[in-house]
């Protein structure tokens, strides 16, 4: 297969600029940069932007044990459906990832049912409680990316300090992903602690109830010498934290949501749910400093953070509501709010989505170089549309960009060169990520 006449973005070397690519056998066998003729039979690309397939870490599967939020079926023909070609599920199922049977059970259901690569991180403590290290040797043995207890952090310094330095001394993958707020200030909280909150009268914590987390979080890693992710990070404390960790040459690096890149505390508005999230928005200078260290790259990541939720747990009193949002589908178009604004040009972006992720997991993606895979996200960073749920190809629709107006669009998706999305198509035509504006 010969995709011709495309705007080629390398995040691996920087450089954007029109040119083709040849596929066989599901690597990319030639790159050509330059205006180039196409050859009979080759895949006329428009001109659109084609760069590699997004690497979402953090996405919330639920199987097993809660399959009618998500299933690996729909939670692939998102994924597909917002050019993410490689999803790293989250160990909060039912029961839990810290037993090797359950990771088994995960590589053999995503490979039936999900058009794109799966992979799994395993639990770091048993249960996700907290308490006790799990048996990371043994789920690193059975395939396990990275430990961490998802959204929960792990309160007790004593088992933190375990896990990572037990982490730190297995051969792979020896990564440890943590969210990073401090549990007795945040317990309970829905929101971030000032005056927008006040006036609804949500219960709130401080913005520094992130940056006390961080700095235990990075001052353990760097007595352990374990490679340590911080999974979202929101506040200008933290970010000034992870600087100085940076500046010590510390094994630290950081993720963001696109929630937390492209929206603030003010858009709850009149307590509206689907922004009930973990950690809560940001106020405004908080959401700018993340969105420059993007750019910057400070923050290596940026993540969909997808958490699906059932209408019953998103239609009760806001701080009852269940945490979390849906963001396969709108992992592109928020996240090219940055490029939009021109904070990062494409190459930084996509290095953000795709080859910061590999990298960080030790995975192939995220580069267009001949022997790379051929999972590629083909889009068109100008397309606005307005997002409507309802649309979605995930089960659940509890996303807080509902009837918004966004730019960037993907086109088609290929995971080995193979086609598993294309707008338009078989799975395109039953929605793919909104309403096309008028």
């Amino acid at each position: 297969m010969i995709l011709a006449n495309a705007r080629l973005i390398d995040p691996a070397s920087g450089r954007e600029g029109p040119g083709a690519l040849t596929v066989e056998k599901g690597l990319i066998a030639e790159v050509r940069w330059g205006d180039v003729a196409a050859p009979p039979g080759a895949t006329d690309c428009g001109g659109h932007a084609l760069a590699p397939g997004f690497i979402d870490i953090g996405v919330t599967v639920g199987e097993p044990g809660a399959r009618h939020r998500e299933s690996f079926r729909s939670a692939g023909r998102a994924a597909a459906a917002g050019g993410v070609t490689t999803i790293i599920v989250q160990p909060d199922t039912e029961p839990c990832v810290d037993d090797p049977a359950i990771l088994d059970f995960i590589a053999r259901r995503a490979d039936a049912a999900a058009p794109v690569r799966v992979h799994a991180m395993g639990a770091l403590t048993k249960g996700l409680h907290g308490r006790e290290m799990a048996e990371l040797g043994l789920l690193a043995d059975a395939g396990a990316v990275a430990f961490t207890d998802g959204a929960r952090t792990v309160a007790d310094a004593r088992v933190f300090r375990r896990c990572l330095a037990y982490a730190g001394g297995l051969s792979r993958p020896g990564l440890v992903i943590h969210h990073a707020q401090e549990a007795r200030l945040s317990d309970g909280a829905c929101a971030t602690e000032g005056a927008f909150a006040g006036r609804l009268g949500l219960p709130s914590a401080p913005a520094i109830a992130e940056r006390i987390a961080v700095e235990r979080d990075i001052a353990i890693a760097e007595l352990t010498g374990c490679r340590l992710h911080l999974a979202c990070v929101s506040t200008r404390g933290a970010l000034a934290a992870l600087a100085r960790a940076r500046a010590a040459g510390l094994a630290v690096t950081a993720g963001t949501s696109i929630h937390h890149l492209s929206l603030n505390e003010l858009d709850v508005g009149n307590w509206r749910t689907f922004f009930r999230l973990d950690p809560p928005l940001r106020c405004e200078d908080d959401r700018a400093a993340t969105a420059q260290a993007v750019a910057d790259g400070l923050i290596d990541v940026v993540a969909s953070h997808h958490l699906p939720w059932d209408e019953e747990s998103k239609r009760v009193p806001f701080e009852a509501a269940a945490t979390g949002a849906v963001g396969l589908e709108t992992l592109l178009p928020a996240a090219l709010t940055l490029h939009h604004a021109g904070l990062a040009d494409l190459p930084t972006l996509m290095a953000r989505l795709s080859l910061a992720p590999a990298r960080l997991l030790g995975l192939p993606g995220g580069r267009l170089e001949v022997g790379a895979p051929a999972d590629l996200t083909l889009f068109d960073p100008d397309a606005p549309f307005v997002l409507d749920r309802f649309a979605l190809l995930s089960k659940s629709k509890n996303t807080p960009f509902d009837r918004r107006r966004m730019t960037g669009r993907v086109l088609r998706t290929f995971v080995g060169g193979v086609t598993v999305f294309e707008r338009g198509g078989p799975e395109g035509s039953r929605g793919g990520a909104g309403a096309d504006a008028a």
